[in-house]
């Protein structure tokens, strides 16, 4: 178990990580979805055989980090909300910012590889699922690189955290130390997404308050072999 700590209200809650997924090809529209997998796979990313997909990571890969090691210059974050379920009870359900860094050049030979290789930057702070649950849409999540704006969009383009608590709940898996992350919004194709530091951000627009999770990628030196 990897426990990761949040404030919550001004209260620390610890949440020993035991299973993480990551969604993917996750947009409420899934006509735009299919689309996207034929954009990907012209580029050579195989195409799922169903959307949406969840894709079960090691959960050590759950990190609240200012560094993100990399092994070459081809990998890149996304910005996502995160559910972590803290407890049983539904208040107990967090939401939180997350950027998920993958690994591109393994991108073309799986998926769930690409995933495996890099780490799900969490934020430190944690809004209580409840608490926003009624202006879920209205939400923001936006995804700054080398300082320039990559991603900006609404939650109401991706499909809901209740979506997926229902999903889990389907897969046995809602309970306490399970953490989701939500797929990503469209990136902007005129921005570097290989550039460096990187910054996501969860905002409520209803009361001002915004979530970040940020850090710097670190290339790794070459084997010795």
């Amino acid at each position: 178990m990897f426990p990761l700590r949040f404030d919550v209200a001004g209260t620390s809650v610890e949440v020993p990580v035991r299973t993480l997924l990551n969604a993917g090809y996750a947009g409420r529209s899934q006509d735009d979805v299919a689309a996207h997998v034929a954009e990907l796979a012209e580029l050579g990313v195989p195409a799922p055989t169903r959307t949406p997909c969840l894709y079960p990571v090691a959960p050590y890969l759950a990190m609240q980090t200012g560094e993100v090691p990399a092994q070459h210059g081809r990998t890149s974050g996304e910005a996502e909300w995160a559910l972590v379920i803290a407890g049983p009870r539904e208040e107990d359900v967090l939401l939180t910012v997350a950027c998920d860094h993958t690994d591109r050049a393994l991108e073309v030979h799986g998926v769930a590889w690409s995933k495996q290789a890099g780490p799900d930057v969490l934020g430190s702070r944690a809004w209580r699922l409840v608490d926003v649950a009624d202006r879920i849409d209205s939400l923001t999540l936006s995804a700054h690189v080398g300082g320039r704006r990559l991603q900006h969009g609404s939650l109401g383009e991706l499909l809901t955290p209740a979506y997926w608590l229902d999903e889990l709940r389907g897969l046995g898996l809602a309970e306490e130390g399970t953490v989701l992350l939500s797929g990503t919004i469209p990136m902007d194709a005129e921005v570097d997404q290989f550039a460096d530091p990187w910054r996501v951000e969860l905002a409520d627009p209803a009361t001002g308050d915004v979530l970040t999770c940020e850090y710097t990628v670190r290339q790794l030196p070459e084997p010795i072999a």
